[in-house]
């Protein structure tokens, strides 16, 4: 017998979704999305165990997150019931329910949460660079150990567990039980999605579509490739003039894309920009922070100016602690994970179904 929650109509309301419950079950999401099939009412099913209040079928789903949010159902849809807009929502309260911590739900729902978190991470980078009597080789080593730090502890204490507990929702609860062959087989998919998220290819063939994807394969390898540069080429402190251009590369490729988003969102150009919520204007906005401070700090240090310019590397360790802290493991970052990993995980379940026929 499944479990109804009454009240899930208002709960998915405080993530983002409004007018879901105007659905009237017309069909015309499912007719133009290109995840449907003839077994897959895609995104209907999802509508109705919102309306239905069906929180365990939601939870043990993997759809929300193989949903790119294209933005056709919502643009056809004759009620204005904004089905993209639901799978979005539903990916944050998915988030909200794989997080150990309640951070995420918290977060989302309460912008005061978010903006209390932050100032008291600015709060602690200022009392950190103060107390060290802002020894720009003493603070810098620092920051360089805190950013990795910071990246395995996110990981194996909170980013971790949460995946195991998505597993646990997805494969497990539902008693799949899929052979090792089967996990390893699956695995491509996963790195093939976290680095190219291929399957947005798959919506509608248009040119601002095809830019979209372009734009976000480009930030995520500027991202990951910024990232290793910082972390394991440690950026501020190298000599190599590869590394050091590749570093500008890298962090300016992350401010202009971030720039064009921010812009798209400011314009509301289409219909997946139209509806922004606080976490998505705190994610695209502190990753273009990143990119910019970073640009920003190695520029100095090559002009032998940071000393007198301090206060640049200051506010970039307030970007990263607050980033690294908040918005990887509790914000809209998880997305691009969790994402990988249900692709990983739908691969799982469709070679389970083959391996099983007879």
């Amino acid at each position: 017998m499944p479990h109804i929650n009454p009240d899930f109509a208002d709960e998915i309301k405080k993530y983002g979704a409004d007018d879901f419950n105007l659905c009237f079950n017309c069909g015309n999401c499912t007719a133009v999305c290109s995840l449907s099939t003839n077994d897959e009412s895609f995104p209907r099913e999802m509508i109705r165990y919102s309306t239905l209040g069906l929180e365990d079928e939601i939870k043990s789903s993997l759809k929300p997150w193989l949903c790119y949010y294209c933005g056709e159902c919502s643009t056809d849809c004759p009620r204005q019931a904004n089905p993209g807009e639901l799978m979005m929502s539903l990916r944050r309260w998915l988030t909200a329910q794989y997080d150990w911590t309640g951070l995420s739900g918290l977060l989302y729902k309460h912008i005061g949460a978010y903006i209390g978190g932050m100032l008291v991470l600015l709060a602690g980078v200022i009392g950190f660079t103060n107390f060290s009597g802002f020894d720009r080789e003493q603070v810098i080593h620092y920051g360089h150990l805190f950013e990795m730090l910071s990246i395995a502890g996110v990981f194996a204490a909170i980013l971790l567990p949460n995946i195991i507990h998505m597993w646990y929702l997805t494969i497990v609860k539902p008693k799949v039980k899929p052979s090792l062959k089967v996990y390893a087989q699956s695995t491509g998919d996963l790195f093939v999605h976290m680095f190219t998220q291929k399957r947005f290819l798959g919506c509608e063939d248009t040119r601002e579509n095809r830019t979209r994807w372009i734009l976000h394969f480009i930030l995520v390898l500027s991202y990951l490739s910024l990232l290793f540069t910082t972390v394991f080429l440690n950026w501020f402190s190298t000599t190599s003039k590869f590394v050091i251009w590749l570093g500008y590369f890298e962090s300016a490729a992350i401010f202009i894309i971030t720039t064009v988003f921010m812009s798209m969102r400011f314009r509301k150009v289409d219909t997946m920009h139209k509806h922004s919520q606080p976490s998505d204007w705190f994610f695209v906005i502190w990753l273009f922070l990143m990119g910019i401070t970073s640009f920003a700090v190695r520029l100095l240090i090559d002009l032998n100016n940071l000393d007198s310019q301090f206060w640049m590397y200051t506010l970039h360790l307030t970007v990263l602690a607050q980033w690294a802290l908040i918005i990887v493991p509790f914000g809209k970052w998880t997305h691009f994970l969790y994402r990988s990993f249900a692709m990983y995980f739908q691969k799982i379940l469709e070679l389970n179904r083959t391996v099983k026929r007879p």
